[in-house]
């Protein structure tokens, strides 16, 4: 268990990263750097420890712990029920749990912050229906994305600096939406909306990104083209992805947790969670 920092909630904490000599989680580390004003020394980017949500008597979450490390590329399985969508609602804020301990880094405790100081902090979190603004062109989206000052007077005096330029454009050459820049959205496949929406979140340059269900609904080329861009993703950032394809799961995946009934039932390789004989049974069958 990890010792409950007690310093006032702050968004860009000041610390000595060779202060401490670490702990047993530092091996989750992948030894990539995060973002300036995080404190992941040992490694973790993300903690939840014994974490549990009742909703009118019902649990959705029973003492759940999880820890994903800085640059991991992680996948969370398991069926309907099992607790995936409201573990990411505690993440990001949304819902809040009767108890336990959630960690954004070292000293973030995300218990204790809005969802927007969440967001702010460098969670980003992808929906399984795409949101974006489908009136708008695709380059529209993503400079309504960057991670500017989006107060009302400086919106109406913002123009795009040559540096925010080439950040767009950087964005949708990983999206491979160079072509459609002036297209609206609206006019997109689907799989090219969910493109653009993880562009979105990438113009915030988060550290964490959680993706619900990514390829449902899209081809097999898109859903090919979206293991690539997951894989190039991770070590820059660190992915918590939800997801039932299994075959996309073993693309993609560092580590597989299984959740069921709100708890943690599994954690390995895919292999390994394939081979458990609980996970066969209450998920994946025979």
């Amino acid at each position: 268990m990890r010792a409950t920092p007690v310093p006032e909630f702050m968004l860009e904490p000041a610390y000595d990263p060779n202060s401490d000599a670490g702990t047993s989680r530092d091996s989750l580390g992948l030894g990539r750097a995060a973002g300036a004003g995080l404190d992941v020394r040992h490694g973790t980017i993300l903690t939840l420890e014994d974490i549990n949500v009742s909703f009118d008597g019902f649990k959705a979450l029973t003492n759940l712990s999880l820890y994903i490390g800085v640059g991991e590329l992680r996948c969370i399985i398991g069926p309907n029920g099992a607790g995936k969508t409201t573990m990411m609602d505690v993440i990001t804020g949304k819902t809040r749990p009767d108890n336990g301990k959630a960690y954004f880094g070292e000293t973030l405790d995300l218990t204790r912050m809005s969802e927007v100081q969440i967001a702010q902090s460098g969670i980003g979190r992808k929906f399984q229906k795409p949101t974006v603004f489908e009136a708008l062109s695709v380059f529209e989206n993503l400079e309504l994305a960057l991670k500017t000052d989006k107060s009302v007077w400086a919106s109406l005096r913002a123009k795009l600096s040559g540096e925010q330029r080439d950040r767009i454009d950087e964005v949708l050459s990983t999206i491979k939406l160079e072509s459609s820049r002036h297209r609206t959205a609206g006019l997109l496949s689907h799989g090219q909306k969910q493109f653009l929406e993880i562009g979105m979140l990438l113009m915030q340059d988060p550290q964490l990104l959680l993706l619900d269900e990514p390829v449902a609904g899209m081809t097999d080329a898109e859903t090919e083209f979206t293991a690539e861009l997951f894989k190039s993703l991770a070590r820059k950032h660190s992915l918590m992805v939800v997801e039932h394809d299994m075959g996309f799961v073993g693309s993609i995946a560092d580590h597989v947790t299984v959740l069921h009934q709100g708890s943690v039932l599994a954690e390995g390789s895919l292999a390994d969670v394939q081979a458990d004989e609980r996970v066969i049974e209450v998920y994946l069958g025979r």
